[in-house]
């Protein structure tokens, strides 16, 4: 998402500068950093338009006690550095987008979760220890935005869904991966609620949030029509030409995620959310709906 978002900043002509633990040859420029520790790159913060922190370990392996620790301690360090450095400014930025989670939100079937009515996840007492846990990093993250006295600076806490995108190694070659080996029926009883973005419409968002002066907490960050897996892995499907996949029970996933080294929780829970603060501001999705958006992807990876 960084990598996509820097490209459309550069392509418009912005000055960028890209926070990174490693340093590659990109046309922006590109600070090494290791979340942790001030370093020369904090003399960038100096009016800058916007800072985006999108930093964190990701999710996609077993949540094991050394694994927990990372994952939080990835988010919520890198979230206070960034605080902390505003805060240090003579002259803070003028909008903070800081990464967050829509796992946030309760595991539900019934209603989406919104901005305003949504249930928060640890109203979800029958949610096993796993998903408990990607709720207590969602508050701890969005936490340490809100520790600093920043009355400079808005803060936007971006709750993000699932975000699509054409390259290898993210959510859509994984979901890709298994529809094209037959694998892509449905997951579960296939009523839990996929929310998704796609990455196009992720990137456009931010830039959304960095020009609306009336927008900060928490927002949103998915299509404004999630769908039951059933239907999304159908769909996908369709899109990769793949006629059939075969289904994968419960107990079949708990143990095919096992010996992944990852959590059933990406697949299982239900995240039934809708972006009400963008839609509500007037932001436009050029891939509101699920087939559209995957067929954009599919094609985009056979060129």
């Amino acid at each position: 998402i960084g990598t996509a978002l820097a490209s459309l900043l550069h392509a418009e002509g912005h000055d960028v500068v890209v926070l990174s633990r490693g340093v590659s040859g990109t046309p922006w420029r590109t600070l090494q950093w290791d979340g942790q520790s001030l370093g020369p790159w904090a003399s960038e913060f100096e009016g800058a338009d916007a800072v985006i922190n999108l930093a964190g370990r990701s999710v996609n392996c077993r949540y094991s006690a050394d694994n927990r620790v990372a994952i939080k301690q990835s988010r919520v360090k890198s979230t206070r550095l960034i605080g902390q450095t505003i805060a240090a400014s003579t002259k803070p930025a003028r909008v903070w987008l800081n990464a967050s989670t829509a796992t946030v939100y309760a595991h539900r079937y019934d209603e989406p979760n919104d901005e305003a009515t949504g249930i928060h996840g640890s109203l979800d007492s029958g949610s096993p220890d796993t998903w408990k846990f990607s709720i207590d990093v969602a508050d701890s993250w969005e936490g340490a935005v809100d520790e600093f006295d920043l009355p400079g600076t808005r803060r936007v806490k971006l709750r993000m869904a699932m975000t699509m995108g054409p390259g290898r190694g993210g959510v859509f070659d994984t979901f890709r991966g298994l529809a094209r080996k037959g694998l892509g029926g449905t997951l579960g009883d296939g009523r839990q609620y996929v929310s998704w973005i796609h990455e196009v419409d992720c990137v456009r968002a931010m830039l959304w949030l960095v020009d609306k002066e009336e927008l900060e907490g928490a927002v949103n960050l998915c299509s404004p029509n999630p769908l039951p897996n059933r239907v999304f892995m159908r769909e996908l499907r369709k899109a990769c030409g793949m006629p059939f996949g075969l289904p994968a029970a419960r107990w079949m996933l708990e143990i095919g995620t096992f010996f992944m080294r990852t959590e059933s929780e990406l697949v299982l829970k239900s995240r039934r959310v809708v972006p009400r603060r963008l839609l509500e501001s007037g932001f436009s999705f050029q891939f509101p709906d699920w087939p559209e958006a995957a067929r954009n992807l599919a094609d985009a990876f056979h060129k």
